[in-house]
Order: C-alpha cells, then sequence, then structure tokens
C-alpha cells in the first residue's frame, strides 16, 4: 500500500470524568496538530454515561482553527469507546491514540508520522515517560514499576497498548480487526487487537522519540494497585491466548501451558520476596510481590476466571 503524502488523521482522546486532565490536554493536542503536514481533527470520545465532557470539549472547539469534535458513547467500557473511534475514522487514513492523562512532548506526532512513512507498518508504537502526583514511597520506586520498555525506532513488537499509538487504517481495515467487547470492563483488549493484528499479517514497529507523559496520580502510587494491575495483566495474557484459539484442542493446549507457567511465576515471585525480606532488599520484594501476582492471575485465567478491573458500581 502507497502511503498518501498528506494523510488524513483522526487524533483521538478517550475520557471518562477527568475535566481537569481534558482541559490539560485539548491545547496540546491543537499544537501537534498544528505542527505536522497533515489533515489533522481531533476527536474526544466520552465514556461517562452523563456525557459530562461535551460542554468543555464544544466550548474549546470554539477557541480554533482545528477541527475539534465530541462523541458520547454512553455503553461503559473502553471498548465501546476504541471502536466508536475506529468507526469515527471510517473516512481517514490514521488514527491515534492517546490517553486523556498523558501529556505529548514536542514533535510527537510528527515523529510518529516520520516513522510510519519510513516502515510502512500497520502500527507505530512510541515510548511513555511517568511523572508522579506526589514521591511513591520506598517499596515502589525499588520496584520500578512505571517504568516503562524503551527500544530503538524500527524495532519490530508484537504487542501494544492504545496509549501512544498509530494505526494505519487501511492495514486495520484490511486485516478486519476490531477492539473484542468481551474485554469491555478487564482490560486487555488492545492486547489482543495488537496480537491478531500482527498475526494477520500487519507490522508493528516501535517509535522512541515520540514521547508521552504518563501523569501517575495517588491513587495508583500504592502497593494495592499495582498487585492488581499485575494480577489483571497476567489474567488477560491468558484471556487474549485464549481468544487467539479458534478450536477447543487449541484453547486446552493454552491452557495446558499457561497453568504451569503462572505457577512458575507464583513460585519463583515467593521465593524472591522472601529473599528479599530476609536480604532487606526492597527490590526483590516489590518484584516478587508483582512477579506472584502476575503468575496468579494467569492460573485464574487458565481455568476461567475473569478479573473485570474496570467494572461499574
Amino acid at each position: 500500500m502507497t502511503a498518501p503524502e498528506r494523510p488524513r488523521i483522526l487524533l483521538v482522546s478517550l475520557t471518562f470524568k477527568r475535566p481537569e486532565d481534558l482541559r490539560a490536554i485539548l491545547p496540546k493536542l491543537v499544537e501537534q496538530a498544528e505542527s505536522v503536514d497533515a489533515e489533522v481533527e481531533i476527536l474526544i470520545v466520552d465514556n461517562d454515561p452523563d456525557g459530562g465532557a461535551e460542554d468543555s470539549v464544544r466550548g474549546f472547539a470554539g477557541t480554533t482553527a482545528i477541527v475539534v469534535s465530541y462523541v458520547h458513547e454512553p455503553h461503559p467500557g473502553i471498548v465501546a469507546a476504541r471502536n466508536r473511534a475506529l468507526a469515527e475514522a471510517a473516512h481517514h487514513d490514521i488514527l491515534v491514540f492517546i490517553d486523556d492523562d498523558e501529556r505529548p512532548l514536542e514533535g510527537w506526532l510528527d515523529h510518529l508520522l516520520e516513522t510510519w512513512r519510513r516502515y510502512s507498518p500497520a502500527a507505530v508504537v512510541g515510548a511513555v515517560i511517568s511523572e508522579y502526583a506526589s514521591e511513591p514511597d520506598p517499596w515502589l520506586a525499588a520496584g520500578r514499576f512505571f517504568d516503562r520498555r524503551r527500544l530503538p525506532t524500527g524495532t519490530p513488537i508484537t504487542v501494544f497498548a492504545t496509549n501512544n499509538l498509530l494505526l494505519d487504517l487501511r492495514r486495520v481495515r484490511a486485516a478486519g480487526v476490531r477492539f473484542d467487547e468481551r474485554f469491555g470492563l478487564t482490560g486487555g483488549s488492545d492486547t489482543l487487537f495488537s496480537r491478531q493484528l500482527a498475526a494477520r499479517g500487519g507490522a508493528l514497529v516501535w517509535c522512541d522519540e515520540a514521547v508521552v507523559v504518563d501523569m501517575v496520580p495517588d491513587d495508583r502510587l500504592t502497593r494495592s494497585w499495582v498487585l492488581r494491575r499485575a494480577y489483571r495483566s497476567g489474567n488477560s495474557w491468558t484471556r487474549t491466548s485464549l481468544a487467539l484459539e479458534v478450536t477447543a484442542l487449541g484453547r486446552l493446549r493454552v491452557r495446558a501451558s499457561v497453568a504451569p507457567r503462572g505457577f512458575v511465576r507464583v513460585l519463583g515471585g515467593s521465593v524472591q520476596a522472601a529473599l528479599g525480606r530476609l536480604t532487606g532488599s526492597l527490590s526483590h520484594q516489590a518484584r516478587g510481590a508483582r512477579t506472584r501476582a502476575r503468575g496468579a492471575g494467569m492460573l485464574a485465567g487458565a481455568v476461567g476466571s475473569v478479573y473485570a478491573e474496570y467494572r461499574r458500581d
């Protein structure tokens, strides 16, 4: 597929009851849109059942020449919001996702586009660095839980999240992938989407210069949040592995493979955490606890247990 010289881009941020973050990111998105040689529109997809972001977005839209649109997706769950973004991008060449609690650094969108033009992939994934609302406690700092991967630009990858992502919609449509509703309240739909896209021949590449800053709030700077997230990660990895299999025998093989790997993680993590307590190593204590939690999530997924991290009361 030949890339269009001046692609039509839909720059999307999904939001759910984060008015302050929305007010902070909208001017940043306009700056990015104005900095590239492309037709860029900005879209906010509001997953709040009450549509609480509408007035803020429509009010801001009147202050800029860049097209800023708002859509309300009341169906609960991030999958519905992600698929709504895909639907709204029906007449665009590129869809770019960024979380509403992130801030793009200068040149972010331009770097994504440059990498897309150079490698012609189905997806370009950018780097994420963390800034904290307050200083993490020593246990969290030692575990380095909010340090994200960094890879040389152009490195092929096999899985991604949607917090800093460019999708070539022509290749996505050709692959016939969408976000799976079964993962709407559990997390993992982006993992499954990316694994399906890669399995159907879509190249996924890294862009290390396209950086966004993740603003980590205090309610995530806790040991319980980190361990719940590790458990969910293990649980959703097992579930996405099962979802990729189309036969009962294939799913049985996945369960037979994942269960012992999960057990090894539980055992190994427990040993590492115990050694950390004996030696006074906070790093071993923290990372061992996370490994144990991820393994427990993998085991739970292997026996059919589903952890709904994003369930709403």
